[in-house]
């Protein structure tokens, strides 16, 4: 697969490029914003959907035993982590399924405790249905991001949900065996369900493992755990998401929520896709990897070198960098102008990953080089006078 070869994605309905102008007021920006790719599929799913529009109709389509034995064989195969199939619940995302999942086994007033900063949803989710949202801060240290136990020890007191984002998005960190062991620990003290967003685990980074959450002694029975193809594929626009828990009251009680939301079909191109992707993706998987890792080898040497204002810590996994930009002395609206007007870059605003997440930024390196060469050109020009009076 040559990732290095740019294909247009204006007039495909695109959030990331159709839909820049209606969020940030300028259609010129090099959008690295959506957390999306821009490399094409696997060829073995475009094969796959080809063949299967072919066919020419497209009725009501169920989830097959197969389809949940791919995601199995999958879990196993790539982190170690045996599932039994009719663990699996499906949903059309994420975070479709995370809210469905909090609306079936939390009540309006409960206390849900996050990290932050963190992916906005884990905000309006628990808001937006009545929960009452508690935040312990990720803590930056010399070493990285860190969770601080002692302050999540407190937060879980009471509290009847954890949201956990693994690995993190925006910071990159993928969450160590005894950091998910003392998580499992505290919130088996507090009484607390463990909803576990995965969707990020097969992108990791060279020297890290992915653990899942629910793999972990103690785990099992109070965790449920969010994962899908969309990220690792680049197959979002397909709506095609899993739900697993080996608790089965949770999936009892998922299942039903899903049912009184009348959301029980699935989407015939999602289902085909992810089967196809789990089965034969890896190679691609592998290919993609490799060359992101060059994608973060060349922004952090590039801003070493030239913006050294700009502060970025290697990620861990995922495809996304999380820029401090506090040391350009800017608040957050005048920074996310000089990047639209100056720089004529559109970043995912770090105000979106709670108040812990202003003066950063969050760029999509997932896209071919010439991408990532051409915003570090804007950047540094953009930049040049910017700061310089402080």
């Amino acid at each position: 697969m040559d990732f290095n070869e740019l294909i247009r994605r204006e007039g495909t309905r695109s959030e990331k490029w159709d839909g820049m102008e209606k969020v940030f007021g300028q259609a010129d920006a090099l959008p690295l914003w959506v957390a999306d790719m821009d490399f094409p599929c696997p060829p073995e799913v475009t094969e796959a959907l080809v063949e299967r529009a072919r066919h020419g109709v497209f009725g009501y389509t169920m989830w097959t035993d197969s389809y949940y034995r791919a995601a199995s064989e999958w879990l196993l195969r790539r982190h170690g982590w045996q599932v039994e199939p009719d663990s699996f619940l499906s949903s059309a995302g994420v975070v479709n399924g995370m809210s469905i999942s909090l609306q079936a086994l939390t009540r309006p007033g409960d206390v849900v405790v996050i990290n932050t900063p963190v992916y906005g949803p884990f905000f309006g989710i628990p808001r937006m249905n009545g929960r009452v949202l508690r935040e312990s801060p990720l803590v930056e240290t010399p070493e990285g991001w860190r969770m601080d136990f002692e302050d999540l020890d407190r937060q879980l007191a009471g509290a009847s949900l954890f949201m956990l984002c693994s690995p993190h998005n925006p910071v990159g960190r993928v969450w160590t065996e005894e950091e998910l062991d003392r998580v499992v620990a505290l919130c088996e003290k507090h009484g607390v369900l463990i909803f576990s967003d995965e969707i990020h685990g097969d992108l990791i980074l060279s020297g890290h493992r992915h653990i899942p959450l629910a793999s972990r002694p103690g785990a099992a029975d109070r965790t449920v755990t969010f994962l899908a193809p969309s990220k690792t594929f680049n197959l979002a626009g397909l709506s095609a998401s899993l739900i697993q828990t080996d608790n089965p009251d949770y999936r009892r009680a998922i299942r039903e929520e899903f049912s009184r939301s009348g959301m029980h079909m699935g989407n015939t191109f999602g289902i085909e896709a992810l089967e196809v992707a789990y089965r034969q993706g890896e190679p691609w998987l592998q290919e993609m990897l490799s060359y992101l890792e060059g994608n973060f080898d060349y922004v952090l040497s590039f801003l070493r070198e030239h913006l050294p204002q700009i502060r970025a810590d290697r990620p861990e996994g995922t495809y996304l960098l999380w820029l401090d930009f506090r040391g350009l002395g800017l608040d957050d609206r005048a920074l996310q102008q000089v990047l639209l007007k100056k720089c004529r870059l559109a970043l995912s605003a770090g105000s979106f990953f709670g108040e812990d997440g202003r003066g950063f930024m969050r760029m999509n390196l997932a896209c071919p080089r010439s991408v990532l060469e051409e915003a570090m050109k804007r950047l540094k020009e953009g930049l040049k006078d910017v700061g310089t009076e402080n």
